[in-house]
This record gives C-alpha cells, sequence and structure tokens, in this order.
C-alpha cells in the first residue's frame, strides 16, 4: 500500500477513525429552493465519499443573515434538520463519521441574501474587499457579485449570535450529526472579530487581542456546552501571505499570524475541544505555512491537528510523519473522486475537477464522477 501512515486508524474524541484522509467542508449550492433544504442530492455524494476517515459538512448557517451564497444550506429551521437526516442516515449506513460545519458569512454577504433585504452584519461597519459572493439571478441561475456594505452588530446582538450557535449545534445533533466544526476561517464572521482589519470595536468585543478572540471564545464554550467539547473543532486561516488572484473567498494576514493564531489556539485548548482545523493558502504557488508555527501549534494545543490545502498524498504523509498534524484533508481532489482513500491506497491516477460545475447545478460535476475502473 501507498502512503500507508494516511490508512492508521486513530481516535478523534469518543470515535475511532478508519484513516487520517479527512474530506474537508466545500460549498456546492446544491440545496433544494425554497428553504435552503438538504436534499436526496446531498445524500448521494456525501455517501460517496464516506470511505474518508473523517467528513466534515460543507459551511452551513446558522441562521438566515449567515449566508453568503445562493443557495447553501441552513440548519435552523425544522425542515433542514430534516434534510440533514437524509445525509447522517445515509454517511452512518457506510461507518462514516461525519460533523456539521457552523457558518456565520458576517459581512461577506449581500442584501439579496438577507432577510427583508437589509445590510449583512459585521463586528464593524467595514465592507469586504478582494472577495465575491454568489447570488440568485434567477431560477437555478447565478453570478458572483461584490458584497453590500455591512453595518455594526451592537454588544446585545453579538451575544445574541453567541446563541444562535448553540442553537444549530442542537439542531445539529438533532440531525444526528456526530459533532460540529465551527468557522473561524476564511474572514467570516469570527474571523473578522478576530482581525484588526475588520474589528474596530470600542465594546469588549475589541480592542486588545485577548477583546478581539472574546467571541471565539465564547461561541466555542456556549457550543461546548451543547455538544460536549470532545464532540467538536474549530477552523482558521492563520494566512501569512495573501494574492491577487481572483477569489470567491480568502482571509485575513494579521499583523503578527503567528501570535493572533496561537493566542487562538490556547482559547481551543482552554476549552478542550477536539480538534483545531488548519486552512492553508490554497492557491497556486502558495508558501508553505512556517514550520516554527507547525511546531507551536503541536506545543499549544493537545488534541488533533487537522491540515487543508492543496494537499498531495505525499506532501499529508510528510506533515504527519514530521508530528505537525494528525489528519489530511484533500478538498478538490475529493470533489472529482468519490473513492479517493482507495486512489491515495493504490497510486491509482485521480480524475480532474471541472471548476465550471463548483457552484450550484444538478448532479453533472456533483455525483457523476466515476471511481477508478481496474
Amino acid at each position: 500500500m501507498q502512503n500507508s501512515v494516511l490508512f492508521d486508524s486513530l481516535t478523534l474524541g469518543p470515535y475511532t477513525l478508519r484513516n487520517r484522509i479527512v474530506l474537508p467542508p466545500l460549498t456546492r449550492s446544491r440545496s433544494s429552493q425554497p428553504g435552503n433544504i438538504p436534499n436526496d442530492l446531498m445524500a448521494t455524494y456525501y455517501r460517496q465519499r464516506s470511505s474518508a476517515g473523517f467528513m466534515v459538512t460543507e459551511g452551513t448557517q446558522i441562521e438566515p443573515r449567515g449566508q453568503g451564497y445562493a443557495w447553501t444550506p441552513g440548519i435552523y429551521s425544522p425542515e433542514q434538520v430534516e434534510g440533514w437526516r437524509k445525509i447522517t442516515d445515509a454517511v452512518h449506513a457506510e461507518g462514516g463519521t461525519i460533523f456539521l460545519q457552523l457558518w456565520h458569512v458576517g459581512r461577506v454577504s449581500h442584501t439579496s441574501l438577507q432577510p427583508g433585504g437589509a445590510a449583512p452584519v459585521a463586528p464593524s461597519a467595514i465592507p469586504a474587499e478582494n472577495v465575491k459572493v454568489f447570488v440568485e439571478t434567477g431560477p437555478g441561475q447565478g453570478a458572483l457579485t461584490l458584497p453590500s456594505a455591512p453595518r455594526a452588530l451592537t454588544t446585545a446582538e453579538v451575544k445574541e449570535l453567541v446563541q444562535l450557535y448553540a442553537k444549530a449545534a442542537r439542531n445539529a445533533l438533532d440531525a444526528g450529526f456526530d459533532g460540529v466544526e465551527i468557522h473561524s476561517a476564511n474572514g467570516y464572521l469570527i474571523n473578522q472579530f478576530i482581525s484588526t482589519h475588520t474589528n474596530q470595536r470600542e465594546d469588549e468585543y475589541g480592542g486588545s487581542l485577548e477583546n478581539r478572540l472574546r467571541f471565539l471564545a465564547e461561541v466555542t464554550q456556549a457550543v461546548a456546552d451543547v455538544v460536549g467539547k470532545e464532540r467538536m473543532g474549530v477552523r482558521f486561516s492563520p494566512l501569512f501571505a495573501s494574492t491577487n488572484e481572483d477569489r470567491v473567498y480568502l482571509g485575513l494576514v494579521e499583523e503578527d499570524p503567528h501570535t493572533t493564531y496561537i493566542e487562538a489556539i490556547k482559547v481551543l485548548e482552554k476549552v478542550g475541544v477536539a480538534y483545531v482545523s488548519i486552512a492553508e493558502a490554497d492557491w497556486d504557488n502558495a508558501p508553505e505555512l512556517p514550520e516554527s508555527f507547525r511546531a507551536d501549534v503541536r506545543k499549544n494545543f493537545s488534541g488533533r491537528v487537522l491540515y487543508a490545502g492543496r494537499y498531495t498524498p505525499e506532501r499529508g504523509v510528510r506533515v504527519v510523519k514530521a508530528g505537525w498534524g494528525d489528519l489530511i484533508a484533500f478538498g478538490r481532489p475529493f470533489i472529482a473522486n468519490p473513492d479517493l482513500p482507495e486512489r491515495i491506497a493504490h497510486g491509482w491516477p485521480l480524475n480532474p475537477v471541472d471548476p465550471t460545475t463548483m457552484y450550484g447545478g444538478t448532479d453533472k460535476g456533483y455525483t457523476d464522477y466515476p471511481t477508478y475502473q481496474r
């Protein structure tokens, strides 16, 4: 077997995973309308990929204001909970382990996606630049456009949002998920609180790094109180560089990314969550994360460490063998190769991904990628 270290069994909280290979959160915008409801097509997609040791769903908005892209699924209505149950049943029937990713986009949204056409909400009224949102232009038709200008949340509203995360986590358990992942990466709401670029608040949620990490800390604790700390993780994207590439999502480069994210990881360690997921820069020729950062993550966090971002099996093996990571996620390869773990084990060639069917659409470029034919 090739890349055999990726096929070690390991524990994650109360779960025993069959391998180290992860299906990471991948927005595909295939939910049913109206109501952004998970459906049978999505159940097929996740079931096809359930040979992963661990699976995290696409970003799922915790409330209507949390949506920044057309047709992404939610986890706030009874119909959505019912829809997700199809997916968890399908994955569990194959012996898979699946967590739901709790998502709120904050300012990375558009008035057409917001309840009543209102402005998106954010820590501060600073518009998002260098990213796009995806809006509906007609039935089943969409287009990328610039985000709308946001409004700043009041202190009371921030505290209400903490509870909305907890409620969404409760709904995820009702839908049959094994746990949840909090999306704190890629310039979305929690990341907006952490970053000096997006947070100019003067209350207890702004100013010092400790204050900017407060929302993360409160959300993490509130969710842990619902699902149990051993059944949850948090995702960060600690960028040390940026790109001018035209992108749908990105993240924010802090003045001192090392300190910012090691302090954020200490917040997770204090709560005792099962894992931290680190989404690395994933554009062409992006720099590797500094090894000093990877070593510091290990030093300050006792749970599992998951890495994602343009990984090849060989690079994944290197990160595991160096002792930096426990789980390796493969995004684009898993989209195009439902049987990815088997292909990695045998060194079989991979199907290329079709970039034109990434967001929205039908089964084409979603559930019709073939498994390897020997």
